[in-house]
């Protein structure tokens, strides 16, 4: 069963050729990273024009890339819960219309949901197409019951599933996600957007224990909070440069040097790293699931991959770096399982739902 799957919901705009929720056929995502970095963040009117210019480029090529006609697509996936209304609206607007152009049923996807199915991928077409060529996917698909930490710009979740479908949420952030952090974190240090790869790569030059940062204790064990983590570090840094916490965080960044910079970076990395790691390993003790599994942009992230390798006491397989972020194949290889337990939707009847959490999905 071969499904196309559309994904917008926030900066990425992407479509891929999914067969079976595990062969990839095709992988195209249009980002716009380089439009928002000027403004330090997502600015949703611009994305939402963006993906609209964009659109039916990705979705053409994706089909092309993938070596396929209208005719071989057996269903079409799309995101259409959580993220920025108008860049939701544009991708459901485009899987619906082609799926009544083209008589394809349509299944809605959940995208923090679909995040972990990019680790379900294991398969490539073999071709000659460029986006395909440089993927190195896990071994083997992973079992159930499965730890799935889910972690990105908006999303810091633990969650265990039972099978495909079946899954409780153990644990969520209650302010910041740990993506959020390391974006405003960067800004407050002088490090480009998005923060992630940028405090990543300064972290390489700078020493982890240079700064004891604060951990937020909660009584849900496997809720995140990274504000107070966040706030420690401004703090901090208006310390080192001799001000205190009235001090404008816009005026900080000049009044550090690189060496500062990069002990912040590492600093920060360390604490937020640990942070995600000690509830994963708590989870796992507690529910003993036969494999483990992360999802999101942060699952990008060596020293998390690393962390947990180290710490976990199983093998733990990774999803290619390109398909933590956001991107249309996790949306088609949900889309195949969820086509296996739920009927499709009526293209006219279609709604996005902005700001639907994982223990509201339909």
């Amino acid at each position: 069963m071969k499904i196309l799957g559309i994904e917008s919901s926030c900066d990425e705009t992407a479509a891929s050729v999914v067969e079976d929720g595990r062969i990839l056929h095709s992988f195209v995502v249009q980002t716009q990273i380089d439009i928002h970095k000027q403004y330090g963040g997502v600015v949703p009117e611009v994305a939402a024009r963006s993906h609209i210019e964009v659109i039916n480029p990705v979705i053409n090529q994706a089909l092309t890339e993938a070596g396929c006609d209208w005719d071989d697509i057996d269903a079409i996936a799309v995101t259409y819960a959580p993220g920025l209304i108008g860049s939701l609206l544009v991708g459901t607007l485009a899987a619906r219309t082609l799926a009544i152009i083209h008589r394809k049923p349509l299944y809605p996807i959940h995208h923090v949901e679909a995040h972990v199915y990019a680790n379900f991928i294991t398969e490539k077409r073999e071709s000659g197409v460029n986006s395909l060529s440089n993927l190195s996917f896990p071994s083997k698909q992973p079992t159930f019951p499965m730890l799935a930490l889910i972690v990105s710009g908006n999303h810091s979740n633990l969650v265990l599933f039972r099978n495909h479908g079946d899954y409780e949420l153990l644990g969520q952030t209650q302010d910041d996600a740990v993506g959020e952090a390391f974006d405003k974190v960067a800004k407050i240090i002088g490090l480009p957007y998005p923060g992630g790869p940028s405090i990543a790569k300064a972290a390489l030059d700078g020493d982890p224990q240079k700064y004891t940062l604060p951990k937020a204790r909660l009584d849900n064990p496997y809720n995140f909070s990274f504000s107070g983590l966040k706030t420690a570090l401004l703090r901090t840094v208006q310390r080192e440069t001799g001000h205190d916490y009235t001090f404008p965080s816009h005026e900080l960044p000049r009044l550090l040097n690189d060496v500062q910079r990069a002990n912040f970076a590492a600093s920060f990395q360390r604490t937020a790293i640990e942070t995600l790691v000690d509830k994963t390993e708590r989870a796992f003790r507690d529910y003993t699931p036969t494999s483990v599994v992360i999802a999101g942009g942060v699952a990008a992230n060596q020293e998390l991959r690393r962390q947990l390798s180290k710490r976990l006491p199983i093998i733990i397989e990774y999803a290619p770096m390109q398909l933590c972020t956001d991107n249309g194949a996790m949306i088609a290889a949900l889309g195949y399982y969820v086509a296996q337990k739920k009927n499709p939707v009526d293209p006219y009847e279609l709604e996005v739902v902005p700001s639907l959490s994982m223990t509201k999905t339909a």
